[in-house]
């Protein structure tokens, strides 16, 4: 199987110049937790994601106010892609090495296409396979934290 089988198609993007309360915006209005941050609306090369718990322990636990800062202050950069043509099998890989729960889906010419999620890893993959990929996407979240959540 293929990743172009499970992800989802053309997710909702957003610059790191949005505005936050428009990246939470975009959270609803999409139904996700998980946003790629692109370069700009007609390059859409992805530069970083963004999380709902982002805005939450790196803008609203430290104080900032949301309302003032863009996706750029809370974006996690240096993102990991994936391609439509790699396998299910190599998508999990990556996002157990990489330790991420959502990745960007990359075309041939880097525009951002698609998102898969575990979620997506749960409904269409094993369940030992899915089992394997919260297991290791995991393992930094618990050691950083102490957390076994």
């Amino acid at each position: 199987m293929e990743v172009r089988e499970i992800m989802t198609k053309d997710p909702a993007c957003c610059t790191p110049d949005t505005k936050l309360q428009q990246v939470a915006k975009l959270f609803v209005e999409h139904d996700c937790g998980c946003i790629p941050v692109v370069d700009s609306e007609k390059g859409m090369k992805p530069v970083g994601v963004i999380t709902d718990r982002d805005i939450c322990c790196r803008i609203v636990a430290e104080g900032k106010n949301p309302l003032e800062m863009t996706a750029r202050d809370a974006m996690s950069d240096g993102v990991v892609t994936v391609t439509p043509e790699m396998s299910v099998d190599e998508c999990c890989r990556v996002m157990e090495d990489n330790k991420v729960r959502r990745v960007p889906v990359v075309d041939a010419s880097g525009r951002c296409c698609g998102m898969v999620a575990q979620a997506d890893i749960a409904h269409y993959a094993s369940s030992n396979k899915t089992a394997e990929v919260v297991k290791e996407v995991s393992k930094q979240t618990a050691a950083t934290t102490g957390s076994t959540v």
